[in-house]
């Protein structure tokens, strides 16, 4: 249950219906971040927008992998399942999303990959103490600076959603309980999944 008191779906109407009705989509249930956003759906209607615009310019799986490592310095339960569930499902086994949400040696990441993770991490824990030289080590494993701008991008972006969900109390859907126990476990770094 958020911290905050939302707007039951029974009772939504307008623009809050219809972000309800969207979110709902491709789900049999409502998501709980929809629940916190219901105050403010514009916020959200934003939000979509600037995710769209990221993601339009990157491709799925790095888009997927920044993510999680953003997710992961931030402590958001609610990300790193949500975003280690499409690796799991498109990309990796789950026992591989697993090593990648621990960063144990033997993850099957390239040396890029894994760089780019570090680098995604280091932005959302303390961007004003970013180098250089770490842009200079992205570039050497092959990013562009459109690349490299994508990369912060979606890291800076993350912010602003998990800390959001964080902040209010929002709980990952309990339909993640479902997941594969090793998986599940990996992700769950903050707050515990909704009962």
């Amino acid at each position: 249950m958020p911290f905050i008191k939302t707007i039951p779906e029974a009772e939504a109407s307008g623009d809050v219906r219809k972000m309800y009705d969207d979110d709902r989509k491709g789900k049999n249930y409502l998501p709980n971040y929809s629940k916190v956003f219901s105050l403010r759906p514009a916020v959200k209607e934003a939000w979509n927008g600037l995710l769209k615009s990221i993601k339009s310019n990157m491709d799925a799986r790095r888009y997927e992998l920044v993510t999680v490592a953003a997710a992961r310095a931030l402590k958001s339960s609610y990300c790193m399942l949500a975003h280690g569930s499409i690796l799991g499902e498109k990309f990796y086994t789950p026992a591989q999303v697993a090593f990648i949400a621990q960063k144990p040696a033997g993850s099957p990441l390239t040396e890029a990959e894994t760089a780019m993770m570090d680098f995604a991490e280091h932005v959302v824990r303390d961007a004003s103490s970013v180098t250089q030289q770490e842009i200079d080590t992205l570039r050497a494993h092959g990013f562009t600076d459109v690349e490299i701008f994508d990369i912060t991008a979606a890291a800076t972006a993350r912010c602003f959603f998990s800390k959001t969900l964080d902040a209010l109390g929002a709980e990952a859907d309990r339909e993640y309980r479902s997941l594969n126990e090793q998986l599940r476990n990996a992700l769950t770094v903050g707050r515990p999944i909704a009962d």
